[in-house]
């Protein structure tokens, strides 16, 4: 998701909302998306945008298109990742998360033919 994602997501932070921030900074960010190993990032990405499909969370799942993208996916790998999310989480999750995506994609790629 990038470091000014990061540094804004810590600066937009209350003292109620700290303790979940500290956790998240460490724990998501940190130990989770920070190992070596087995699993590259773009792989990661992919994975968190299934979850989150299957979660039905809208919000989050748009940041995790823009990491994704970052991360070296492409349209096309996170476009397979949601239809092959369909059968497992339903039609109204992967609609709201194909909305969710194409909303990025439209950002990051203006001239889209994905629209």
């Amino acid at each position: 998701m990038g470091e000014s994602f990061v540094k804004r997501a810590q600066d937009n932070t209350v003292p109620f909302t700290q303790p979940l921030q500290d956790w998240i900074n460490e724990h998501a960010w940190g130990s989770t998306w920070q190992r070596d190993g087995v699993l590259p990032r773009k792989y990661r990405s992919l994975v968190t945008i299934a979850f989150l499909t299957a979660l039905k969370s809208p919000t989050e799942l748009k940041g995790h298109i823009r990491g994704a993208l970052n991360n070296g996916a492409s349209i096309e790998e996170i476009q397979e990742v949601l239809l092959h999310s369909l059968p497992y989480c339903g039609a109204p999750a992967t609609q709201e998360a194909f909305r969710a995506a194409l909303e990025v994609i439209n950002e990051y790629q203006p001239e889209s033919t994905h629209k």
